[in-house]
C-alpha cells in the first residue's frame, strides 16, 4: 500500500491479521478473536497513528498532477464520448470530485491509516446513495454504486464522503460554518453506528437496514422529510413499464424497439445485440435458480448503448429490453463495464487479484448492502473496438474482453436532491449518510477494532471536518486545473463550444 509510515498495517499480533485478498477461503472451525480484544487492539492503534493523523491533508510538491490523472482514466473509455465527460466534470467542483474517484483514492493513499481494512465502496460521494427495491419489494435506502468496491480502509470512504458533503454543501450556498456542521454530524453518525453495530452480533448487524419509515423517523428537520417523501414517491414511478413510453417506441415489425437518442442512447447493431444476448445467457447461468427461472420467461427484443453517470461516462453501459408473454410485460436490464478499482493498484499493486471485475463489483456490493438486487450478476463482451476506444499504452495491439456487471436499469431506484435544502436538513441527511457508511463497514470485518480505534470522543469528527475543509480547497484547485487544461488542449473542449 503506497502510504506514510504511520500506516498500521504490519499488525503486531497475528490474531489480528485479516484473511489474505480477495476472501475465497472460509472456515467455521476457526475460532475467532474476541471482540473485547479486538476493540482493545484497535485503541493501542491510536499510540500508532494519532487520530487526527488520518484526517490530515497536506498536498506534497510529488503530488500527481491531477489532471493527468484524469487523462490515464480515460485509456479505454469510448473515445467521442470523452468531451461528454469533460463536460460534466467541469461544470462545477462537485462535479469534478464525482468524476475523480482515481485522484481521490490517489491522495486517500498518501495519508496514514490504520490498516483495518472491511470491503469499501471506494467511491462514497453524497451522490452514490439513494433509495432502491429489495427482492422483497421494500424500499430501502443505501450505498448505491460499487464500481469502485473494493478491501481498504475504512477511512478512505470518509474521506470521500466528508469531502463531498463541504463541497456539495459550499454549491448548495451553506456557510463554511454550516458545512463544517454537516460534516461533523456525518463522521459522528459513522462513529455512533459503528459503535452501536460493533457490539451486535454477526447475524444482527448483517440484516440491518434502513427502510423509508426507519428514514423518516430518522430525520429530524421538516424539509427533509419532505424531500424524503417526494424523493421515494419519485422512485417508486420507476418501473419498467412506466419507463417503456419513454424509451422505446414501436417498431416495423410492430414489435417494441429503444429510440435512439445520440450522444446519450444509441441503439446497438445487431451484431452487438447477439453478442450481448449471448453473454446475458451466460449471466442466467449465475444467477440464483429461482431468478434464472423468472428471467427465462422473458426474451431480449433490443440493445442500446446508454451513457450514465460522471465518472462512468465513456464507459460501456448497455440497456437491454426484455418482453414477457405479453407487451405490456417488460424489463429493463443494465449492463454496466466493470474495470478494476481505482483503490487496487494501492491496496496491493499492479497484480490483479479478481479475475473479473463484473464479479467482483456484484460481490462486494451484496456485503455492503443489507438487501441487493436479486438479479445482480456479471458476464463476459469482446471484443472492444479499437477504432472506437481511447486505447492507452498497456492495450494497443490487444484486443481484451469487456467486463460487465449486470442489474435491473428501472428498480425504484431514487436520490434525495440537497439543492433546494436549508443547512440543517443538510446535516440531517449527512447524518443520515454517515449511518449507512458505518452499516456497510460493518457488515464485512474489522467493526470491533474500528470501533475501539474512534472511540467515543470527538477526536474523529472534528479531524474530519478539518480534512473536508482543506479537501473542498483542494477539489476547487483540481477543477480550475482541469478548466485550463481544457482551454489549453489537453482535454477535449465539451462538444458544442
Amino acid at each position: 500500500m503506497h502510504s506514510s509510515e504511520a500506516n498500521a498495517t504490519d499488525v503486531e499480533e497475528h490474531l489480528f491479521e485479516e484473511p489474505a485478498l480477495p476472501e475465497r477461503e472460509f472456515s467455521i472451525r476457526r475460532r475467532t478473536t474476541p471482540r473485547d480484544q479486538r476493540k482493545a487492539y484497535g485503541r493501542r492503534l491510536r499510540e500508532r497513528v494519532p487520530r487526527h493523523a488520518v484526517a490530515e491533508f497536506r498536498p506534497t510538491a510529488d503530488r500527481p498532477d491531477p489532471v493527468d490523472l484524469i487523462i490515464q482514466s480515460h485509456e479505454g473509455r469510448i473515445e467521442r464520448l470523452i468531451p461528454l465527460r469533460v463536460a460534466r466534470m467541469t461544470a462545477s467542483p462537485y462535479g469534478f470530485l464525482r468524476g475523480a474517484a482515481n485522484v481521490a483514492a490517489s491522495d486517500s493513499a498518501s495519508m496514514p491509516c490504520t490498516g483495518i481494512m472491511p470491503v469499501i465502496c471506494g467511491d462514497a460521494h453524497l451522490g452514490n446513495f439513494g433509495f432502491y427495491r429489495t427482492s422483497e419489494g421494500e424500499l430501502v435506502i443505501d450505498l448505491n454504486d460499487f464500481d469502485e468496491a473494493h478491501p481498504g480502509p475504512w477511512e478512505w470512504d470518509l474521506h470521500r464522503l466528508t469531502a463531498s458533503v463541504w463541497v456539495a454543501g459550499r454549491q448548495n450556498g451553506l456557510t463554511e460554518h454550516q458545512c463544517a456542521d454537516a460534516v461533523h454530524a456525518c463522521a459522528a453518525a459513522y462513529r455512533d453506528e459503528l459503535r452501536l453495530l460493533a457490539d451486535q452480533s454477526l447475524m444482527s448487524r448483517s440484516f440491518a437496514r434502513l427502510d423509508i419509515a426507519r428514514l423518516t423517523e430518522t430525520v429530524s428537520e421538516p424539509s427533509l422529510r419532505d424531500e424524503v417523501e417526494r424523493a421515494s414517491e419519485k422512485a417508486r414511478r420507476k418501473t419498467s413499464d412506466r419507463a417503456l413510453p419513454k424509451l422505446t417506441q414501436a417498431g416495423e415489425d410492430g414489435g417494441r424497439r429503444l429510440i435512439d437518442d445520440p450522444p446519450i442512447l444509441i441503439r446497438s447493431s445487431r451484431a452487438r445485440t447477439e453478442q450481448i444476448g449471448e453473454a446475458l445467457d451466460d449471466y442466467l447461468g449465475r444467477l440464483p435458480h429461482q431468478w434464472a427461472r423468472v428471467l427465462n420467461g422473458y426474451t431480449l427484443v433490443d440493445v442500446g448503448h446508454k451513457v450514465v453517470g460522471v465518472g462512468s461516462v465513456g464507459l460501456r453501459a448497455f440497456i437491454a429490453l426484455l418482453e414477457g408473454t405479453s407487451s405490456d410485460d417488460v424489463l429493463f436490464l443494465q449492463l454496466k463495464e466493470a474495470r478494476r478499482s481505482v483503490l487496487a493498484p494501492f491496496v496491493h499493486g499492479d497484480t490483479a487479484l479478481h479475475a473479473h471485475q463484473g464479479q467482483r463489483v456484484v460481490e462486494y456490493q451484496q456485503a455492503l448492502q443489507t438487501a441487493s438486487d436479486p438479479l445482480l450478476g456479471w458476464c463476459s463482451i469482446g471484443p472492444l473496438d479499437p477504432a472506437t476506444t481511447r486505447l492507452g499504452p498497456s492495450v494497443r495491439g490487444e484486443v481484451p474482453e469487456l467486463q460487465f456487471y449486470v442489474r435491473q436499469y428501472r428498480n425504484l431506484k431514487g436520490a434525495v436532491v440537497i439543492d433546494d435544502l436549508d443547512a440543517v436538513a443538510v446535516a440531517d441527511y449527512a447524518n443520515v449518510l454517515g449511518l449507512l457508511l458505518a452499516k456497510g463497514h460493518a457488515r464485512t470485518s474489522g467493526a470491533s477494532m474500528i470501533a475501539g480505534y474512534i472511540g467515543k470522543s470527538d477526536a474523529i469528527p472534528d479531524a474530519f471536518v478539518g480534512f473536508a475543509r482543506a479537501y473542498a480547497d483542494q477539489t476547487e484547485i483540481d477543477h480550475a486545473a482541469m478548466l485550463k487544461a481544457v482551454k489549453v488542449g489537453r482535454l477535449p473542449s465539451p462538444e458544442g463550444e
